[in-house]
């Protein structure tokens, strides 16, 4: 799991391990159930998600489906029921790869949580007035680029009981606060594809520590 901290720098942290994440939350290992959390903290995360395979993309409009109740590889969860996504519609920027630095590639729209996800379209800009986020939309369309991840403020958490984490599941995010969604090469969820025109189910499981090295002094 990745932390952006409020001087823009990244910070990865295991909450199975170090315990970094719990510590920040102010939240004790053996507490279980849903938990309001204390802190501020802006948590940055790949998540399920891919093109959404009922709806027909147009132009510079892909329709996706941002998240969903899988688990990933850092063994935690994100219920789409506990999205909260109204500061986000104000505005709704698309990055390239939670890049605060660069102008946005695009926009999303038409947003709405359900039982299976939260779902969405992404309007990515024009090349009459930016090539790289157009680019970046075709490189989507086309397969090429089929991954994703969100940055969201953490509201409430819970803890699984032991019988709970049979499978696997260490940690549910119950409510947060959606702040961006960027596009990116590579996620750390398995499930993090793109149901794309390749058809192709690539993984790559050492997305974060590249992620942290190439924006080190970001």
């Amino acid at each position: 799991m990745l932390l952006r901290m409020k001087g823009g720098d990244f910070v990865s942290c295991d909450f199975r391990g170090d315990g970094v994440l719990l510590d920040y939350l102010g939240v004790k290992n053996e507490a279980a159930g849903p938990q309001k959390v204390a802190g501020n903290v802006e948590l940055i995360a790949s998540i399920p998600f891919h093109l959404a395979a009922d709806k027909e993309n147009n132009g510079n409009e892909v329709a996706w489906t941002f998240s969903t109740f899988d688990l990933d590889r850092f063994d935690e969860r994100i219920d789409p029921e506990g999205w909260d996504f109204r500061q986000y519609l104000k505005n709704p920027v698309v990055e390239w790869a939670h890049r605060y630095d660069i102008p946005a590639i695009g926009k999303a729209d038409g947003l709405y949580a359900d039982k299976a996800g939260l779902h969405g379209t992404i309007l990515f800009n024009d090349k009459s007035f930016d090539a790289f986020g157009w680019a970046i939309g075709e490189r989507v369309k086309h397969g090429v680029i089929r991954a994703g991840s969100v940055g969201f403020r953490i509201l409430e958490i819970e803890l699984p009981t032991k019988e709970e984490s049979k499978d696997g599941t260490t940690l549910i995010f119950r409510k947060q606060e959606l702040l961006e969604f960027s596009v990116c090469n590579v996620p750390a969820n398995p499930a993090a594809l793109a149901k794309g025109k390749a058809g192709q189910q690539d993984m790559a499981p050492n997305f974060w520590g590249n992620f942290i090295q190439n924006t080190e002094g970001v």
